[in-house]
């Protein structure tokens, strides 16, 4: 019989005014007792609707069964059969508008804790499993991919799996996208992330770091170099900003710029000499995980005030429910319905406060939500030393400027056949959040998938 507890299985968890103050993982993850405890309350439902809810197609209920019985390895492996890094998606994937979204278990209580079972699964393998050996015969193709982040390690290991010679581009020092320079080290260890990647590399896929693609080489020399097609997978890199007084002030980062600092380059550790202000009054502008990252890196960078400040409700923001119930927990501030106007500095150029204009809610927009609308005569500042925006990217323009016949659309995310990947350029794909804009790592890694067996086939096709 099913474990019918209507809650899950609760995870332990560092508490907040603990790892407030260190950048060690928030979250412990269940023990062997606990992941069978919440593995038995699967249904192993006929039609298997969590599946359908994976962008990758896991299949959760075969690896939750494994759990369940015992089989830890077979748990992982099962995973590992559509998912190359379930370790990392256990933990940042938003499994509540995904594969749990759609647990019938979620009907009448809490839906299954799918992304807790893949995290433990994951682990387990990690600290138990042995070394995977993998023997792929060498079809005699070969395959760029441009960009080491999810979507571009996913598309390199499904390609290397089936025999192509793959590299891959990195225009930074280190392979992983996102996963390394902009997802916390206390939501995303970055070990974990390098297991992943040290598992690409014995599948064979090559990486080179440092290679600016469309500086380096153009797409069109790769070509000349026999590469027989290229996949784009550059991520959303370029940050947006407000365009109001004070931007320009010491002490204003765009979010990227502020978590590749502390992530990629290591600023939180005294031994490296990554240049970083020390903000004692922060104010984050935005209400997604980005958004959340940065408040709560701040805090862990000893900062005594982190305000978040979004111009919409709560129950509005795009930010998983675990990111603010943690943000919350861990001391950060919360100014909604509030949107910044200007940033004012002191005679040295330095931010000194951050004035806000006070929002009410209107009719609702193109997006379906209530449009925020101005409180004339409601200004009002915030003191701050330091302003975090955090209010979205869009796809760097070097590729689709360098690349000819490359369309893009007015948000300057690549053009591509939703089914294939394919570009407007032949032989050439792309995916992720070159494509869609700023979006899940999950939802980047279903588009590497689907990238590598359309550029199989075309490959295939031209023999």
């Amino acid at each position: 019989m099913p474990n019918m507890n209507p809650k899950k299985t609760p995870i332990p968890e560092q508490e907040p005014n603990v790892r407030n103050k260190n950048f060690e993982e928030v979250s412990l993850g269940y023990t062997e007792a606990m992941a069978k405890e919440e593995a038995e309350r699967c249904l192993h439902c006929k039609n298997q609707p969590c599946v359908s809810g994976c962008p990758v197609g896991v299949h959760i209920p075969d690896f939750i069964r494994s759990i369940a019985a015992g089989d830890m390895e077979g748990a992982y492996q099962t995973i590992k059969l559509t998912n190359s890094m379930p370790a990392v998606c256990g933990r940042v994937c938003p499994q509540e508008n995904q594969c749990e979204h759609n647990c019938v278990r979620g009907i009448k209580g809490e839906p299954v804790g799918i992304g807790r079972l893949e995290r433990f699964a994951a682990d387990w393998h990690i600290k138990n499993g042995k070394d995977e050996e993998f023997h792929a015969e060498h079809n005699g193709h070969k395959v760029a991919v441009i960009g080491a982040g999810p979507a571009g390690l996913t598309c390199a290991g499904d390609l290397a799996a089936k025999g192509y010679s793959v590299t891959v581009f990195e225009a930074l020092h280190a392979a992983g996208g996102v996963l390394m320079y902009g997802i916390p080290q206390f939501r995303l260890p970055k070990e974990i992330v390098q297991k992943e990647i040290d598992a690409l590399k014995q599948k064979g896929v090559e990486i080179k770091t440092d290679m600016v693609i469309g500086k380096v080489f153009s797409v069109d020399e790769l070509f000349d170099m026999g590469y027989e097609a290229v996949f784009v997978g550059t991520g959303a890199g370029l940050p947006s900003f407000m365009n109001i007084p004070g931007e320009s002030l010491v002490g204003v980062y765009s979010a990227n710029e502020f978590l590749t600092r502390v992530n990629l380059m290591k600023a939180y550790k005294p031994e490296y000499d990554t240049p970083m202000i020390e903000p004692k009054r922060v104010a984050v502008v935005g209400g997604g995980n980005v958004a959340m990252d940065a408040a709560r890196t701040s805090l862990r960078l000893g900062a005594e005030q982190v305000h978040i400040v979004y111009r919409r409700a709560e129950e509005q923001m795009p930010a998983r429910r675990e990111e603010v119930h943690h943000a919350k927990e861990e001391g950060v501030e919360f100014n909604l319905l509030c949107n910044p106007v200007a940033i004012h500095g002191d005679k040295d150029g330095k931010v000194e406060s951050i004035e806000c204009i006070r929002m009410e809610l209107g009719e609702a927009d193109a997006s379906g939500r209530r449009k925020p609308v101005p409180v004339e005569g409601s200004n009002f500042k915030i003191p701050v030393d330091c302003v975090v925006m955090a209010i979205g990217n869009s796809p760097n323009p070097l590729i689709r400027t360098t690349t000819e016949g490359l369309e893009a659309n007015q948000r300057g995310c690549i053009i591509v056949n939703e089914e294939t990947m394919r570009t407007s350029r032949e032989g050439v794909y792309a995916a992720g959040d070159a494509v869609s804009g700023a979006a899940t790592v999950i939802l980047a890694m279903g588009g590497g998938k689907d990238a590598a067996r359309s550029i199989d086939r075309y490959i295939q096709s031209k023999q």
